[in-house]
């Protein structure tokens, strides 16, 4: 099976979250917590010897992704053809109802509820629409500073290499996120 994934340069990023408000344009979604692409600013060192780095986080569509396991509904599954994760609105009972098990599951709290009492879950779904339209995701395409890609993992590997540690993310092996960086460095 192929697995699509992310590539983030971590070089590039300014945090100026245009990749950010792409998806939530896109997507409909209203200003407030619900997120699918969140930034984190990571800040370190001493005046003068001062570092800043940014991390764009989605969902990482992982290869054996905890979120899917934990779902009481089954509401949430991987593609067989792509490896991309999908929630199944229809089929979500809600942040109330279930606890938010796949939140507690999530590694980076990629699952996202709206505001309201029993909220259905929401995530990145890498732009499926798009993407099986032969279009690139709406954050690749809005980034202005081209440190986002997503393809296959292994053109992504071709292409950028195979880290997969970044300053701000912790990479888990037992579910193995589909992503690759180019890290920024604090030296």
């Amino acid at each position: 099976m192929k697995q699509i994934g992310f590539y983030f340069d971590q070089t590039r990023c300014t945090g100026c979250y245009t990749c950010s408000v792409a998806c939530k344009d896109w997507y409909d979604i209203d200003a407030g917590e619900e997120n699918w692409m969140r930034i984190t600013a990571i800040e370190k060192g001493e005046f003068p010897n001062l570092f800043m780095a940014y991390l764009a986080m989605a969902c990482n569509h992982c290869v054996d992704p905890s979120c899917v396991k934990v779902c009481p509904a089954n509401a949430i599954a991987k593609r067989e053809t792509d490896g991309i994760v999908v929630v199944e609105q229809e089929k979500c009972i809600g942040k109330k109802e279930c606890g938010a098990k796949c939140l507690k599951a999530c590694s980076w709290d990629s699952p996202q509820f709206g505001s309201a009492e029993n909220a259905k879950m929401r995530k990145c779904n890498l732009c499926v629409e798009r993407l099986d339209q032969g279009k690139q995701t709406i954050c690749v395409d809005a980034c202005p500073m081209y440190a986002l890609d997503v393809d296959t993992m292994e053109v992504l590997q071709s292409k950028y290499g195979s880290i997969v540690q970044a300053e701000g993310f912790l990479y888990n092996d037992k579910i193995k996120p589909s992503v690759i960086f180019k890290p920024k460095l604090y030296e």
